[in-house]
């Protein structure tokens, strides 16, 4: 198994590398990713929605593969946002993240609001794994934090709940509407899933600003861009239809897969 996993990882970092490149050149070819009445997308839409149900099928609930700390090899590279300017995040960082609050809202029982202080005080898991960014390269890292699932139980779902989205500090830009911050999804079942955990550590130190500070979301079963940094909120939703252009996250909403298993 481990070697089906590993395979269909390399390939999917490599095709999904490619696309990216010829996205960012500008290549007419990829143009009706941005047509969101395109045919095209609309078959290459449904074609990832079959993706989506076969590797649910596939791999279940089996874990990303772990590393030994000595694979470690170099600081886990930041890509993306790697210093938000927004006049909060600032605030936050200039007091070394004292007044910061993990919100967790939309459809749970309870609403609440956590200190960092608290999220290091929850039952924690660490792990050692590799990052796989979209852009073609990896990374192997120590992750430390507690699991989204935690979080979860003590907030309690309700039963329209199907997505859990994480709103984040990082600025990728003004449009028409104002701040495109950046934001990601995924389902229960990787909300709920033991790797997937609210880092506040990386490398045995408190996790650097470049990487996501004061606290970032490692769903390690997906690909780079579906591990938001800076996270500020966590909401439970029956869709996306009201959040940004409704595709479940920021690259999302400008043709990437929503799901980016690996």
């Amino acid at each position: 198994m481990s070697k089906t996993i590993l395979t269909r990882r390399t390939f999917l970092g490599a095709g999904a590398a490619g696309a990216s490149s010829l996205m960012l050149g500008g290549c007419d070819a990829l143009n009706f990713l941005a047509d969101r009445d395109g045919t095209v997308r609309d078959v290459l839409e449904k074609a990832n929605d079959v993706t989506y149900y076969v590797q649910r099928a596939l791999i279940g609930d089996a874990l990303a593969r772990e590393y030994a700390e000595s694979e470690i090899r170099q600081g886990q590279r930041p890509n993306g946002s790697t210093d938000p300017q927004s006049a909060e995040y600032l605030a936050l960082k200039a007091n070394d993240f004292a007044d910061y609050r993990l919100s967790v809202t939309g459809l749970v029982e309870t609403p609440k609001s956590y200190s960092l202080a608290q999220l290091r005080n929850m039952p924690s898991r660490t792990q050692i794994t590799r990052h796989d960014c979209v852009e073609g390269w990896s990374c192997i890292a120590k992750w430390t934090g507690p699991p989204v699932s935690v979080v979860l139980d003590e907030v309690k779902l309700k039963s329209a709940a199907r997505y859990i989205v994480f709103h984040c500090y990082d600025n990728m830009g003004s449009g028409a509407s104002g701040p495109n911050f950046y934001y990601e999804s995924c389902d229960l079942v990787d909300a709920r899933h033991p790797q997937t955990i609210l880092a506040y550590g990386l490398n045995n130190e408190a996790l650097p600003v470049p990487n996501g500070a004061p606290m970032r979301v490692r769903i390690e079963r997906q690909l780079g861009y579906k591990q938001p940094k800076y996270v500020h909120t966590i909401e439970a939703v029956s869709s996306f239809a009201e959040i940004a252009r409704g595709k479940g996250g920021y690259w999302e909403d400008r043709g990437y897969e929503w799901y980016a298993g690996i």
